[in-house]
């Protein structure tokens, strides 16, 4: 019986003990996305296609962008242009931050986390300058096929 009362008690005090529990950032969490408040936000658009805007919200989102037309009323050279950031903090708790432009080239963005590719090799470097230095070579065109 007095085992039966210790075992007792060693489950009693085991029980008792604070649980481990994760670090949580202390940025608020918010459980349901319908309320998660928007902090700011502002938006202009102008006649001419330019435009802009930003907002920031409760659990720590916060984007801006601004755009315009270039080249305007030339065909084939008409490209919308967009540029702007946004950041967040990842659910591992790393802030993450973007920025980016958008144009008749492409989406291209930067940020610490991105990858990169790597350096072009000191050889493969110089052979392309070689080949860079070259003159043109004509090309010859392939017949077609006589049957």
């Amino acid at each position: 019986m007095k085992s039966f009362i210790v075992l007792s008690a060693l489950v009693a005090v085991a029980c008792a003990a604070p649980q481990f529990q994760p670090f949580v950032p202390q940025q608020q969490q918010y459980v349901n996305p319908q309320f998660i408040p928007i902090l700011r936000q502002s938006q202009t658009v102008n006649p001419d296609g330019s435009y802009e805007f930003s907002y920031e919200t409760g659990n720590g989102i916060a984007a801006q962008e601004q755009g315009y037309l270039k080249n305007a009323g030339i065909k084939d050279a008409e490209a919308q242009v967009a540029q702007g950031s946004y950041a967040y903090t990842s659910p591992e708790g790393i802030p993450i931050s973007v920025s980016y432009i958008a144009d008749e080239y492409g989406f291209r963005a930067e940020g610490a986390h991105l990858p990169t590719p790597p350096p072009i090799p000191e050889a493969i470097a110089r052979a392309l300058k070689y080949i860079a230095s070259q003159p043109p070579q004509p090309q010859n065109q392939p017949q077609g096929f006589r049957g």
